[in-house]
């Protein structure tokens, strides 16, 4: 019987799928500086426009969850604490 569906999931637990991508070292350069240029990995560089192009012929499935999120996670309520050493 086959596992679950990673469609089935809610966003917050779906896993990540890996793909071996064989590209043109030229164009993966291209991507790469892009990325770069918009604060990105390559790797979210190439998701994000994927999804774009999914989007723009119709062809986003409407259950696709978020782009995780760039950069580090928001802080924690208790890392806000104030530091009472120096008080």
């Amino acid at each position: 019987m086959p596992g679950p569906s990673t469609t089935d999931q809610p966003n917050a637990v779906r896993e990540r799928k890996s793909l071996l991508l064989r590209i043109d070292p030229a164009v993966y350069d291209a991507l790469a500086r892009w990325a770069e240029d918009e604060v990105r990995s390559t790797t979210a560089q190439i998701e994000l426009l994927l999804r774009r192009s999914l989007q723009a012929a119709g062809r986003l499935p409407a259950n696709t969850g978020d782009m995780p999120r760039r950069g580090r996670p928001p802080r924690q309520r208790d890392d806000l604490a104030v530091d009472t050493f120096h008080q």
